[in-house]
């Protein structure tokens, strides 16, 4: 079956917005009771409500496809067609009344993601992106910036909260960084890092121990914008590989040099 991908996005991005805004509303009327998963890793019951609602939309969309999504709601593997899901990226956020936290979503053809979204509830915004198309911010196209070295450059960053194993080398990057770009943002959301990366707000971001889930629908949004992604490293293992490094394609290969030299 050949699937046409505009089409699916378009479809994907207004599941995405009509699911995050019933989530906002939700979270607006009650204050979500949080459950431990582990060290610093929590879920609510809104995170299995909305995986849930997802698992079920998507489901209709594109009946043959499985899914690899974060909280377990489906453990359906599809041939050809998996989404990654992300209920609530930003789970902290969202159990402490902060934004962003938001839903991430992306669709994978075999092994190559093919369209994604991300909806972030605080301002209300729905990032999205098929193969070949561009990406597109509530319905206007979008570019990744045109800073060309990090000492003109906004960089963002998420703290480790479960593996610790690299924290005193992610401490001397964070050093470097901060003394030798515009500064450094920490907004609690991968999946909205990445998403402003793609329209240009944050020039350039990097993380370890990210999940499949945080960064699938973000990085493809990225990439459709112009920009670049890779693993620490300089290859291709950023989805299952848990760290990511991106930048526009002028600041990327400064950037990604700077951070294979503090996380090897």
């Amino acid at each position: 079956m050949t699937i046409n991908y505009k089409d699916i996005c378009l479809k994907l991005a207004d599941i995405s917005q009509t699911t995050g805004r019933a989530l906002r509303e939700s979270r607006e009327k009650e204050t979500p009771e949080a459950e431990s998963k582990g060290k610093n890793d929590f879920v609510t019951k809104f995170d299995r409500q909305t995986e849930a609602t997802l698992v079920r939309l998507l489901s209709k969309l594109l009946p043959e496809s499985g899914f690899i999504a974060e909280e377990n709601s489906s453990d359906k593997v599809g041939k050809k067609y998996n989404w990654i899901i992300d209920p609530i990226d930003g789970t902290t956020n969202f159990i402490h009344g902060l934004f962003p936290y938001c839903i991430s979503i992306a669709l994978m053809e075999d092994e190559a993601i093919v369209a994604g979204a991300v909806y972030e509830a605080g301002l209300d915004e729905c990032f999205y992106a098929w193969k070949g198309g561009g990406a597109f911010l509530n319905d206007k196209q979008i570019r990744v910036s045109k800073a060309s070295k990090v000492a003109d450059s906004l960089i963002a960053t998420g703290f480790p909260y479960t593996n610790f194993s690299k924290m005193d080398q992610f401490i001397e990057s964070l050093n470097y960084f901060m003394q030798n770009s515009h500064g450094m943002r920490r907004l609690g959301s991968a999946a909205a890092d990445l998403a402003y990366v793609a329209c240009g707000r944050i020039d350039a971001f990097y993380e370890y121990d990210l999940k499949a889930w945080d960064v699938a629908a973000g990085a493809f949004i990225i990439q459709e914008a112009g920009g670049k992604v890779s693993d620490f490293s300089g290859g291709n293992n950023y989805l299952f590989g848990r760290q990511i490094v991106t930048a526009n394609s002028l600041l990327f290969d400064e950037m990604q040099t700077v951070v294979a030299g503090y996380l090897k």
